[in-house]
Order: structure tokens, then C-alpha cells, then sequence
């Protein structure tokens, strides 16, 4: 079992930047390929980031490439999303999840544990 919580959400203005991070404890964090996902109101759950267990490997959607960073620090059992230039369509609820993959990809049928999701709003 891992235990996930996300954290750093908020309110900032368009253009602006937020760090979010997903803290997990239970089993090895190490063992466990790591993705972001967000939520918007009144639509369906996507993917946004994903990394592999040792961090060497990352993956982005189309919509925040270049804008964001997916990292992890495996000593701390924590995943990052940085994410600069924000716009207000990335006004979501964004959630971590692990999989029990090397290299995770969109499909969240992959994940096997999820947070419970940390607010971010975008003002423009």
C-alpha cells in the first residue's frame, strides 16, 4: 500500500508559477513509476506528467510542454510539478498516482494509487 498526498496548490495569476508536491509513504517509493494528472470541472481526468522510477525518464502532454517539470527526489519519497507560465485553463484539481511501471505513461489504468488532489486555480 502507498499513501500519496499532494500539496502547493493554490491561487496565482496567469503567468505566474507553482510547485506541487506529492508525498508518499508505504512501500519503497523507488519501486514505483510516478504521474501528475489534473481534473477540470465538468471534465474527464488527464494526464500531465510522468517519470520513472529512478527520474531518468520523463514524459509530458502536448498542452504543458515546456511549461512544466516533472522530478522526483526518491531520498525525500516526493514528486514535483513545477509549472511556470501559467494559464487559466490549467485550472484544475491535480492529483498524483504511482504505478507499478518503470516508465508510466497516460493510461491510468497503469496506476495503482492515488491522492486525494490539491486545487490549483488560475486567475486571468
Amino acid at each position: 500500500q502507498v499513501q500519496l498526498v499532494e500539496s502547493g496548490g493554490g491561487l496565482v495569476q496567469a503567468g505566474g508559477s507553482l510547485r506541487l508536491s506529492c508525498a508518499a509513504s508505504g512501500r519503497t517509493f523507488s519501486a514505483y513509476g510516478m504521474g501528475w494528472f489534473r481534473q477540470a470541472p465538468g471534465k474527464e481526468r488527464e494526464f500531465v506528467a510522468g517519470i520513472s522510477r529512478s527520474g531518468g525518464w520523463k514524459t509530458y502532454a502536448d498542452s504543458v510542454k515546456g511549461r512544466c517539470t516533472i522530478s522526483r527526489d526518491n531520498a525525500k519519497n516526493t514528486v514535483y510539478l513545477q509549472m511556470n507560465s501559467l494559464k487559466p485553463e490549467d485550472t484544475a484539481v491535480y492529483y498524483c498516482a504511482a504505478a507499478v511501471t518503470t516508465f508510466p505513461t497516460a493510461n491510468q489504468g497503469e496506476y495503482d494509487y492515488w491522492g486525494q488532489g490539491t486545487q490549483v486555480t488560475v486567475s486571468s
